[in-house]
């Protein structure tokens, strides 16, 4: 794809309407729904056959695997890289099988997000996860694979709204704080 980046050819894509409350009017948004498997058909299908895009940004709400993240003073992240967690990787590639479970995302701030269908709220998962990412969500990686496939830039903004602990289950009195936050940003970033 070729031209300028301009805000009629980036795609907005958030799980949920909770979290895209306060994107900006007159930005091309879209929400996917949670989890994997939806935003990797609705990011497929707007790909394959809307108007062209040339940079996806997946805004959205995510939780802090590590406890540092959430006492750095930062707002929001842009992650490096986004990982597939709960995908048996290392199992099927000795069966033979080429598997790709990590993205690389340009400007980046060099976090990595942990991506998967799992909603973490579990002390010992949050652990396990925090040896390889920062954040964890559940369409990150699904919206970086989509996007490669396509040949389309992605990057992923993250707004923390827990410590993906037993906190995670207030989200839906967190998220709207988080959502403005992502607005702000697209309104900058995208639009400023």
């Amino acid at each position: 794809m070729t031209g300028e980046l301009l805000p009629e050819n980036v795609l907005i894509a958030s799980a949920t309407h909770a979290e895209a409350r306060h994107v900006p009017s007159g930005a091309r948004l879209l929400v996917t729904g949670i989890g994997k498997v939806r935003a990797t058909m609705t990011l497929s299908r707007e790909l394959a056959s809307g108007p062209p895009v040339r940079q996806v940004i997946n805004i959205g709400t995510a939780g802090a695997l590590r406890d540092e993240v959430v006492g750095d003073g930062r707002d929001l992240f842009v992650p490096s890289a986004v990982l597939e967690h709960d995908i048996s990787s290392a199992e099927l590639r000795a069966m033979g099988y080429d598997m790709t479970d990590r993205w690389e995302l340009p400007d980046g701030d060099g976090t990595v997000l942990a991506s998967g269908d799992t909603f973490v709220a579990d002390p010992v998962r949050r652990a396990e996860l925090a040896r390889h990412a920062h954040l964890v969500d559940m369409e990150g990686c699904a919206v970086a694979h989509v996007s490669a496939k396509f040949g389309v830039t992605c990057r992923l903004v993250k707004a923390v709204t827990d410590n993906a602990d037993e906190g995670a289950m207030e989200w839906p009195d967190l998220v709207d704080a988080a959502a403005r936050r992502l607005g702000e940003w697209v309104e900058t970033h995208v639009y400023g």
